[in-house]
């Protein structure tokens, strides 16, 4: 070998040993490091120096938030229902050191862990609450699972169940008992409509025969009204003729007698079997009598 060429050699040499002990981490991982096969560290992001040779990655472990598919599967539920369930389950290493040496194939492991809580919670619960209550099973999955899997270095974010399929006799079964509870929905509606329509036409009747009565009870009031005074204004037009009477006037008496004699030929003509009336040569004469009425009358309101 010439020995020109040993000082490049030992460069050479000795950039390959200090790049071999350059260590770069990308975001997003960890890196864990070995010695002579025993954990000693974990590598956060960025620039790291570990010992050539002696010093070696042991796990790169992915630290963001990964999405876990959980295979269907079948559930009985707490009324032997047979129901098909599968989810999604959203976790994230915390701590790569355990993430890499607690437990053995990460994803199985968490897998296999889900499955068999999904078939716990789920199978203790009926089937109507399976459908209805599902944010209370993600909850009830999460805190177990997340629970489980804290010794292995994961936090367990989130826990979805995608679908619950019931047996198609089930849901066919189900469908029929949606249409005739909302049938039954629609036939009390239309019932109270009815009912609705009956109470406000009879509230319009009782109101109107109500103001047909206040009305009748007005007419009567007034009409009384009227008799009253028509009767005091008698009685006045009879105080003042009878006190003509005594003062001597004679148009007072011809007034009396031309009254009751109009007051009889009234009830002659109103009669319902009159058909002729005849009245007495003295009626004319009578009759000339209501000029003194009249004159009576005259010197009443002029009192």
């Amino acid at each position: 070998m010439d020995a020109n060429l040993l000082p490049y050699i030992i460069v050479a040499l000795a950039g390959v040993v200090v790049y071999s002990g350059v260590v770069t981490v990308r975001q997003g991982f960890n890196y864990t490091i070995e010695r002579f096969g025993k954990y000693t560290r974990t590598l956060a992001p960025g620039f790291h120096f570990v010992i050539p040779f002696i010093d070696k990655i042991g796990k790169r472990i992915n630290m963001m938030e990964q999405v876990l598919d959980i295979p269907s599967q079948e559930v009985i539920s707490a009324d032997n229902a047979m129901v098909r369930i599968d989810a999604l389950c959203f976790f994230m290493p915390v701590n790569a050191a355990k993430a890499s040496y607690e437990v053995n194939d990460l994803e199985h492991a968490l897998r296999q862990l889900t499955m068999t809580n999904i078939r716990t919670v789920l199978g203790s619960m009926e089937l109507d609450r399976m459908l209805s209550e599902r944010d209370e099973i993600n909850s009830r999955l999460l805190n177990v699972v997340d629970a489980a899997a804290a010794p292995w270095g994961l936090k367990v974010n989130r826990i979805e169940i995608k679908d619950i399929n019931p047996p198609q006799d089930l849901v066919e079964a189900m469908a029929n008992q949606m249409k005739a509870e909302r049938e039954k929905r629609a036939n009390i509606l239309e019932a109270e409509g009815f009912r609705q329509a009956a109470i406000l036409k009879a509230e319009g009747e009782k109101q109107s025969q109500i103001l047909e009565a206040e009305g009748r009870r007005e007419a009567a009031f007034r009409d009384a009204e009227a008799r009253e005074r028509e009767a005091q204004a008698e009685a006045k037009a009879t105080k003042d003729v009878s006190e003509a009477i005594a003062a001597g006037d004679k148009n007072a008496l011809n007034y009396f007698v031309a009254q009751s004699y109009v007051g009889a030929i009234e009830k002659l003509a109103s009669a319902d079997n009159q058909k002729v009336l005849i009245l007495p040569t003295e009626t004319t004469g009578m009759l000339g009598a209501l000029d003194g009425i009249k004159e009576l009358l005259g010197s009443t309101k002029g009192g």
